[in-house]
């Protein structure tokens, strides 16, 4: 067993995390949408409009803040009043992007925004900037927020919506640099210049303008974007995809990313190596930005990140599928500590994808639903959106082989409102347990509760075995003195929650 400290101090408080920092993506890729989030009528699905109702009920579960949508390299081809109206009558499209499919349109802007109320989370869209227009993008903001007469609101009352919704996040553009494009940045900028100044909403709020951001480490387009656009945008996006091995999202090569199930403990820490790599990105783009910023009033929106992998065996290549093991979980949890000790930069972040794509937080076969490690994740952090940062250290002993070591612990911790302490810490080494001294200064004594994910680092849920991963029971001790002894078990992640005593 290692021995490991870890340190969390209430009296040295940050800023707030925001919640938004636990958003999602979705796009129309595969099943995400039709089959994952969406169940057409006859499918015999349990739905309400459509929105399948078990999936809804655990994104509530989890309290999703936002999801992105309609994509991803879609949205880039993706005309929003082809999907509004009657579903009769709507434009049949092919999606070039992913598979050829051809796809009814039955899932749009109503769609979408009645997934987010049933949901209880804000929509974030993202316009086409390729083979869309400025006047497409603003009529599109204006039929959904629009409260007056207007021709855009009076076809949304003609389409069965008499109220408006409420829309603060829009993103201008996807990788524009790639599958929306490819642009040069100075272009891009230009356009985004273009578009910005004739987007409005109409709904009394701002539109909270998201400019598409870099592809990985390209701090070039960081700095020629904020150079020319940085007054005209709230935020900038980044986009990174962890792979053990191999990363060039132009080239997409399906052979070359790794089984999500099939891997050994060198690949296990390689992942996790690659996953770290997003606080060095977020530091390099947040000091190319402050050449531009020094108020650092734009924020960067990391609005696609997560693992990826070969997709699994007899599915279609396009369609992104993978399976989801405690490899990815810890790989999540890392980055979400990354983004907590980090939420002075990042105002948004949305893994890719939520449903049955990537890195998902669902699976779903026919009306069957499992829940993956990385939703428990999710699920375990929860107690993170919205409380305020507070110091937190942890031992920095390294684990792993000498080519690709990373931290024993990771840690990142909050108090909400209520002065509930929340500390998450993961425990990186793949088959050792951690002996855990944990220390809060100033709180003499204290009840502590906590609840653990663990597993081998290839466990993973099936449809046979859908909850293989979960969870244990929560635990609970006494802080005394300040101080309590937890063991994390390897391939773990912990929420632990410190609770002051009357």
């Amino acid at each position: 067993m290692k021995q490991s400290l870890l340190v969390v101090n209430p009296g040295r408080k940050y800023g707030v995390i925001s919640r938004h920092l636990y958003g999602h993506f979705t796009e129309h890729l595969g099943r995400c949408i039709y089959q994952g989030i969406y169940a057409e009528e006859g499918s015999g699905i349990p739905a309400v409009r459509g929105i399948r109702s078990d999936v809804a009920q655990a994104l509530r579960r989890v309290a999703v803040p936002v999801v992105r949508w309609p994509g991803g390299c879609f949205a880039e081809t993706y005309h929003w009043q082809d999907g509004v109206g009657p579903k009769e009558a709507r434009k049949h499209i092919v999606n070039r992007n992913w598979g050829g499919v051809t796809e009814n349109n039955a899932f749009g802007t109503h769609e979408f925004l009645d997934f987010c109320e049933q949901v209880g989370c804000e929509p974030y869209l993202a316009c086409n900037m390729s083979s869309g227009s400025v006047r497409e993008a603003a009529e599109w903001v204006e039929y959904i927020t629009m409260d007056g007469q207007s021709p855009m609101a009076d076809l949304r009352r003609e389409n069965g919506r008499e109220a408006p919704w409420k829309l603060k996040w829009f993103g201008f553009g996807n990788e524009n640099w790639g599958c929306g494009g490819p642009m040069r940045p100075e272009y891009y900028a230009d356009l985004f210049r273009q578009y910005a100044g004739s987007v409005r909403s109409f709904g009394g709020e701002r539109l909270f303008r998201i400019a598409c951001g870099p592809n990985g480490a390209d701090y070039a387009w960081t700095d020629t974007l904020m150079r020319l656009a940085g007054q005209d945008m709230d935020a900038l996006s980044l986009h990174y995809y962890t792979m053990p091995d191999y990363y060039d999202i132009d080239e997409f090569p399906w052979e070359k990313k790794g089984s999500a199930t099939d891997f050994d403990e060198g690949c296990y820490y390689r992942t996790l190596r690659r996953a770290l790599a997003m606080e060095g990105l977020i530091e390099g783009h947040w000091q190319m930005m402050r050449r531009h910023d020094r108020e650092h009033r734009v924020k960067l929106v990391v609005d696609e990140w997560g693992t990826w992998h070969t997709v699994e065996k007899g599915t279609n290549p396009a369609f992104l599928f993978q399976q989801n093991t405690m490899r990815d979980a810890v790989a999540a949890a890392v980055t979400l500590n990354i983004f907590n000790r980090h939420s002075d930069k990042v105002i948004m972040a949305n893994l890719a994808q939520m449903v049955n794509v990537l890195q998902s937080m669902v699976l779903t076969e026919g009306p069957a639903m499992l829940l993956t490690p990385t939703y428990y994740v999710f699920d375990l952090y929860r107690g993170h959106q919205d409380a305020t940062l507070i110091e937190s250290h942890v031992l920095r002993d390294l684990t792993g082989p000498e080519d690709s070591q990373v931290p024993l612990l990771d840690v990142s911790a909050s108090m909400d409102a209520k002065g509930v302490l929340h500390a998450t810490c993961v425990n990186l080494d793949a088959g050792e347990e951690a002996d855990c001294r944990m220390l809060v200064p100033g709180m003499e004594r204290a009840r502590v509760t906590w609840r653990t994910l663990s597993g081998d680092i290839h466990d993973h849920n099936t449809f046979d075995s859908p909850e293989r991963v979960k969870p244990a029971p929560a635990q609970e001790a006494m802080l005394l003195q300040g101080e309590c002894r937890l063991t994390l078990p390897p391939c773990s992640v912990t929420e632990i929650t410190v609770h002051l005593q009357a």
